[in-house]
């Protein structure tokens, strides 16, 4: 069975980071590819939503879960956005905090022609139900991208974070980001990122990504923890933009 410290952290790890992404032949504009932070922003004036499942396939007295995550990101202009999410699990163990994570990103460079583009931003993980326990803390990174120019080019991420705040005791404060994209048909896309680091955020997430109509996708993929198999879980997401 989960240990509520370790719920916690798997909402921190596979509930935010700051949102949603797809390649440049994707119609929705993301800032997350599953979990990691990408160099996209939404655009000006546009406004996307997500709502997340995740759910370890066990009964919850052996430890399966459900995280459940809806999110919001608005486009401001100048290569910023703004965001917020909301995380919840349900478990074994009652009374599960409940996170809000506000949320920003800055896309300071971006150089189409080349295929580069360069980001930073920030969440804060601030419980606001059930807190008993819970840890308040931050996330920062910055990210580059590139863009092979070719049909069906890759886009591949690369960066770092660091979990300011973070509590002694519950893994590494900080690592690296990888992520990659694999376009294999015009609304067909193979993704998968990584977090380094024996913590919460220290998972690979391999998956595809499936561009809809009406500015909409719909990803599905797989979270597979670096420290062991007790918090995998099944990823599905939708999202779309306004």
């Amino acid at each position: 069975m989960h240990k509520p410290k370790s719920i916690i952290r798997t909402i921190a790890a596979l509930g935010a980071t700051v949102l949603l992404l797809l390649p440049k032949s994707a119609a929705v504009a993301q800032s997350t590819l599953f979990n990691v932070p990408s160099t996209d922003v939404v655009s000006k004036q546009k406004v996307y939503l997500e709502f997340d499942f995740l759910s370890h396939f066990k009964r919850h007295a052996d430890g399966g879960f459900q995280i459940y995550a809806p999110r919001a990101v608005f486009g401001v202009g100048r290569g910023v956005e703004l965001g917020v999410n909301i995380t919840a699990v349900d478990t074994f163990a009652p009374k599960q905090p409940v996170y809000i994570s506000p949320n920003v990103k800055w896309q300071f460079y971006h150089n189409e022609k080349a295929g580069v583009a360069v980001s930073a931003g920030g969440l804060l993980y601030l419980p606001i139900a059930h807190r008993a326990g819970a840890d308040t803390y931050g996330f920062v990174y910055s990210v580059v991208s590139k863009k092979v120019k070719a049909d069906y080019g890759p886009r591949l991420t690369g960066g770092g974070y660091a979990l300011p705040g973070l509590a002694d005791g519950l893994g590494a404060k900080g690592g690296a980001i990888v992520g990659y994209e694999q376009p294999l048909a015009k609304k067909v896309t193979f993704v998968a990122d990584w977090f380094s680091g024996r913590n919460a955020f220290g998972y690979v997430t391999p998956g595809f990504s499936f561009t809809l109509p009406k500015s909409s996708l719909l990803n599905i993929g797989y979270s597979m923890g670096n420290h062991g198999r007790g918090n995998n879980a099944l990823f599905v997401y939708y999202g779309i933009t306004f």
